[in-house]
């Protein structure tokens, strides 16, 4: 601070100090009361207009958590529209890297999207939606099965309060596959989820959804092009199309099924699965397998059912299928299912994401 004159006269030094050391203890002492009323909820920081301010340095105390509002549990007056049950509540497609056992024993680390839904009572204003979350996280070290995912379930019942309790955890899982005839492989990527369920009884159901894409060549289309061969000469080449089937089966108490099964009785039921790595042989390879493997979706669906039916570890099952027509503008569609009391219901009709 500069000595500045007053009055004609020059401030000494020693009065100089005295004011630098008064102007210091006020700002000090402003700071600190700052400080208090944010800490400790003081009447002045409730009543001044907020400032717009990240402390960094702020600690949130246990006394401090006890005054946060929590609306979640604030009681039915609060609840907006009809006080009714709602029948899932919660978060989708949160995303982390989980763990997955092969079936030859290996683990692999996959991307995972996961969606947890809960039941929600009447006269509750709502969830607290980072439980649902952080319970998972309790289990991120652990290999994903199927049969895991009753046990967070059971854990998602207790810490959360609820009656039911769901999870699905979406995945690409890769399975290294040979070309036809070259001895060339690649990897095939499959989606793939695997989904629990705990109703209000505590009984879990554990279910695993696998997608198959595969070349359907239509036997429609190969008749007509040999009869133009035959009766005029015609050169002519029947239509195929890249297709999919998405099998959901419902795995039987004290059995097991991979990944790898499901692709097998897959690959069993349609055979013409699409290729990764491909010479000129395989193609040619290719196109002979689906000149002998013609097939209608009413085809597939019922090759489909032929395997997942005849598999005993299977208690009920259902398929939805797409042939992504390349004569039609459309898509030739078909679903089925094992038929079982309260399961699969076949009620299938989002076939837009069965495009591939």
């Amino acid at each position: 601070m500069l000595q500045r004159e007053s009055e004609g006269s020059i401030m000494s030094p020693s009065i100089v100090k005295a004011c630098e050391r008064h102007f210091v203890k006020s700002l000090v002492a402003r700071a600190t009361m700052n400080r208090d009323d944010l800490q400790e909820g003081g009447e002045s920081a409730r009543t001044q207009a907020p400032r717009k301010y990240y402390d960094r340095d702020f600690k949130v105390t246990e006394q401090y958590k006890t005054t946060l509002p929590d609306m979640q549990n604030s009681g039915s007056s609060t609840i907006q529209g009809a006080n009714v049950p709602i029948i899932q509540v919660g978060i989708s497609n949160f995303r982390l890297p989980l763990r997955f056992m092969t079936r030859n024993g290996e683990q692999i680390t996959l991307e995972a999207s996961v969606t947890g839904t809960v039941s929600l009572g009447a006269d509750h204003k709502g969830i607290n939606m980072s439980r649902i979350m952080r319970v998972f996280y309790e289990y991120e070290e652990r290999v994903f099965t199927p049969e895991l995912l009753e046990e967070i379930l059971r854990e998602y019942k207790v810490q959360i309060g609820c009656s039911r309790a769901r999870l699905k955890l979406s995945f690409a899982y890769p399975i290294r596959k040979p070309s036809l005839r070259s001895e060339l492989s690649g990897w095939q990527y499959y989606q793939c989820a695997y989904e629990g369920l705990i109703d209000d009884l505590d009984v879990f159901t554990r279910r695993v959804h696998f997608d198959f894409v595969y070349s359907s060549a239509c036997p429609c289309s190969a008749d007509l092009a040999e009869h133009a061969r035959e009766q005029r000469g015609i050169y002519s080449v029947p239509h195929s199309q890249r297709s999919k089937a998405r099998l959901s089966v419902q795995v039987r108490k004290g059995y097991f099924i991979t990944i790898e099964d499901l692709q097998e009785l897959s690959l069993k039921a349609l055979l013409t699965e699409t290729q990764v790595m491909v010479k000129r042989e395989d193609e040619q390879a290719f196109a002979e397998m689906n000149g002998a493997q013609l097939k209608f979706v009413e085809d597939a669906a019922r090759l489909v059912y032929e395997q997942l039916d005849g598999d005993q570890r299977i208690s009920d099952f259902q398929a939805a299928f797409a042939h992504l027509e390349s004569l039609h503008s459309h898509d030739a569609v078909a679903v089925i299912n094992k038929g079982v009391d309260k399961g699969f219901s076949g009620n299938v009709d989002d076939f837009r994401s069965l495009i591939c």
